[in-house]
């Protein structure tokens, strides 16, 4: 592997060993690992965990420390991120993606795993159940999957006359995506519309699922929780703007880009969660004994200034449902 490939797969990790440093200031260490870059979207997450680690009293640089590694949409790189972290000696490792809690679960059996997910952890295998996870790994989970079909019901109340629609997914997150694309599909079929499933696995590849959503003259296009998607949310948002396609995808900061309607469950909720969760753990308890908490809390963003860009005309009963009405 040459240096500079090492480099960007380690993700910054600093030239001291974490447990040394942590030594140093007498004070444990949290590992972070996500499939997402470090933006500032992502660091909304990181910023939430910290709150809940404040919660029960740990506060990050003072009384623990943090070390994050970022897989920057690249997860092959998981393993290897995770690896780095368990020979780092963390005392928790919390995940804010799904590809990163299977990839932590895989590495390790006895450092505990706190989940921030928009998946079903016992589907997935993390946890027995919610109510007694067993083993190493605890978390929350937020509503995700399960909104698919919402975002595609939302967009045909909002282009009624539309008889088709796409739904952009990665296909190399397949514990998403497949999901995702079941859900969605039966979704269309039970409001009788035709849906055209994209895939996208790299940024350029997005470009080419819009090109393909203009050609195939869909409504518009439902997009799947990736944090490839996430880490692109100005690019999706400036996409549907540019090709005048009708967009939904989850999150504020996607409707704050361009996007018509931002639709999901809370990110900054569950992973507040995660970080109680993992201060609780430093203190003793055991992630077999906390069980999985359920994020229920949904935001839907709209803008309407896309809206009138693309000439939708935003029904007075999507706009009623609202948290926030961008103008």
């Amino acid at each position: 592997m040459k240096r500079r490939e090492f480099i960007a797969l380690i993700s910054g990790a600093a030239a001291w060993p974490a447990a040394a440093r942590a030594q140093l200031h007498d004070r444990p260490v949290i590992g972070f690992l996500t499939g997402h870059s470090p933006s500032a979207f992502a660091r909304q997450r990181l910023a939430a965990l910290q709150k809940g680690l404040a919660e029960v009293g740990f506060v990050d640089g003072k009384s623990v420390a943090i070390e994050a590694r970022w897989a920057e949409a690249h997860y092959d790189r998981l393993p290897a991120l995770a690896a780095n972290l368990i020979q780092q000696q963390v005392k928790v490792i919390i995940t804010d993606t799904t590809p990163a809690a299977l990839a932590a679960k895989t590495a390790t059996t006895t450092i505990p795993i706190v989940f921030a997910l928009s998946s079903d952890p016992v589907a997935l295998g993390l946890v027995s159940s919610l109510d007694r996870p067993g083993g190493n790994l605890t978390g929350a989970v937020r509503l995700g999957v399960e909104l698919g079909p919402k975002r595609l019901q939302l967009a045909h109340e909002i282009l009624p006359a539309a008889t088709s629609m796409a739904l952009l997914v990665n296909a190399t997150n397949p514990a998403i995506a497949d999901p995702e694309r079941t859900a969605v599909g039966g979704a269309a079929r039970t409001l009788g519309l035709e849906l055209h499933v994209l895939e996208a696995s790299e940024e350029r590849g997005i470009d080419q699922a819009f090109a393909a959503a203009l050609q195939r003259r869909v409504g518009a296009v439902i997009v799947a929780s990736d944090a490839l998607f996430s880490d692109h949310i100005a690019e999706l948002g400036a996409l549907s703007v540019h090709h005048r396609m009708p967009t939904i995808f989850t999150y504020r900061e996607f409707a704050a880009a361009g996007g018509l309607v931002g639709y999901s469950g809370s990110l900054t909720d569950a992973a507040r969660i995660s970080g109680v969760y993992a201060g609780r753990i430093l203190k003793g308890e055991k992630p077999a004994d906390l069980p999985v908490q359920q994020s229920t809390k949904i935001e839907m963003i709209i803008n309407l200034k896309t809206a009138k860009a693309l000439g939708v005309t935003m029904p007075q009963s999507v706009l009623a449902r609202a948290d926030e009405v961008i103008e």
